[in-house]
């Protein structure tokens, strides 16, 4: 059974068609990249599963249950996490706090309680504390936990960003190009990084990239979009063959 499923989902911006047809069956554990050249649809995909956008048509299930409608925060509860093209950490707060922020849709104390600091407050905040510097232990950036998140590398800043999806304690993680603006040194430490997660974490990974290298060394599988469309799917190797892909990188037909 798949983890997450899409089916026939399409979608549009006025008149012009972003996603066409995208179908996806994503089974658990899997490590599967979206490529495609600019434009080609794949963060509306991401849009579309976490709940940022609603498909005009068709159907995202996510374990057995639908997807389509429900608000981001509903999606994250379900266990769909993801992180950003652009890094969107809270830059002035602290590492370990944007990592705590990222309990507070699980709390287990009311209103009351976080108001007087009194009932469950001081149990569950030291947990969420616990847990936060856990998290950033085993990305190791405990060393900064109370930098400023402005203050670190670009690297480690991406570490943060995963660190506070995997808060969640997602079964789906989205990475959404984790590899943008890092050097070749880091691309290569972000590739081992991947793949320990998935392991470390139990879980599924679907993520967007531009850098061929890290996708081809990471991912299991890949689909390929253009214009919305899926125009190839299959082992890396294959996709590297393929002649519609080649076409659609380069803009004309390669012999």
């Amino acid at each position: 059974m798949s983890i997450l499923s899409a089916r026939d989902v399409t979608h549009s911006f006025g008149g012009l068609t972003a996603v066409s047809g995208f179908n996806l069956a994503l089974r658990e554990h899997e490590l599967v990249g979206i490529i495609g050249p600019n434009g080609a649809g794949k963060t509306t995909v991401f849009n579309l599963i976490s709940g940022v956008y609603k498909p005009g048509f068709g159907s995202i299930l996510f374990q057995g249950k639908e997807l389509v409608g429900r608000a981001p925060s509903q999606v994250t509860n379900m266990g769909i996490a993801r992180t950003f093209q652009n890094i969107r950490l809270f830059k002035e707060l602290s590492v370990l706090d944007n990592v705590r922020i990222a309990h507070y849709g699980q709390t287990r104390y009311t209103s009351f309680e976080a108001l007087f600091h009194v009932g469950r407050f001081k149990k569950e905040e030291a947990r969420i504390i616990d847990h936060s510097m856990e998290l950033l232990t085993l990305l190791k950036i405990d060393a900064g936990a109370h930098e400023q998140a402005k203050n670190l590398p670009y690297g480690l800043q991406r570490r943060v960003e995963i660190a506070r999806a995997l808060a969640t304690r997602p079964r789906l993680l989205l990475l959404d190009e984790p590899a943008a603006g890092m050097n070749p040194k880091e691309i290569d430490q972000l590739m081992d990084l991947i793949h320990w997660i998935r392991d470390e974490f139990d879980v599924t990974i679907l993520l967007i990239e531009h850098q061929m290298h890290l996708v081809m060394n990471v991912c299991e599988r890949l689909l390929v979009l253009d214009f919305g469309e899926t125009i190839a799917e299959g082992r890396p190797e294959e996709i590297q063959a393929d002649q519609r892909v080649l076409e659609a990188y380069l803009g004309e037909a390669v012999t």
